[in-house]
């Protein structure tokens, strides 16, 4: 099964995400892809959201090592850095955050890993993938090989894959992702959502069929 978690920006999908996972490797269940947790600090600027917390940038953890890595970089900051490169994918397409290609490569090869059976996992576990945005779904660049692992469809060893994607870009990511799926789940940062989730691995697989 294909869950698609989606909803509007910082509703907690991300948090959510990351108790559904403790909860899925408690059970026995092994989890593998990429997480994107935000770096966020306390802050009265106009920048704060309505906790007083300032979202500076975003992290990658690289699952299921959980080594962490330097993901993305508010646009104006890594302008002020001088980190900013306006040869690299996230520039060519605008985007609000900038990530560099250094960035990308290295999750990139962590997926390669993962297709390549490089990172030890027990069947079945659960792929995730923190997040399909533009680059990957209008651009062609950007996580290309969590897209092509995603495309390969339900197997043994991934029985089901949960992907964060924005509510635009869900018509895309299933033009994408369904032709090997055959069907995805809509779901939300909620109790229902986990509950149908967790439901998943206690249910027979028919990946083969």
């Amino acid at each position: 099964m294909l869950f698609l978690l989606t909803g509007d920006v910082q509703i907690g999908k991300t948090r959510w995400l990351e108790g559904l996972i403790a909860e899925l490797q408690q059970a026995g269940v092994g989890v593998a892809g990429v997480l994107a947790p935000g770096q966020w600090v306390p802050s009265h600027s106009p920048d704060a959201d309505k906790n007083g917390f300032e979202k500076l940038g975003i992290d990658n953890v690289l699952l299921p090592e959980g080594r962490r890595i330097p993901f993305a970089r508010r646009e104006d900051l890594a302008r002020a850095e001088g980190a900013f490169d306006e040869d690299s994918q996230a520039a060519r397409s605008q985007l609000a955050w900038h990530i560099s290609d250094e960035a990308i490569a290295q999750v990139n090869a962590h997926f390669d890993g993962l297709m390549a059976d490089g990172v030890p996992l027990t069947a079945p576990s659960l792929l995730v993938v923190d997040e399909l945005g533009r680059l990957e779904l209008w651009s062609g660049e950007g996580l290309t090989s969590a897209l092509e692992l995603l495309r390969q469809g339900p197997s043994e060893l991934f029985p089901h894959a949960l992907v964060v994607v924005r509510d635009y870009l869900l018509d895309a990511a299933q033009q994408l992702l369904l032709p090997a799926w055959g069907e995805a789940v809509r779901i939300a940062p909620n109790h229902q959502s986990r509950e149908l989730v967790v439901g998943a691995y206690s249910q027979p697989s028919n990946w083969e069929l």
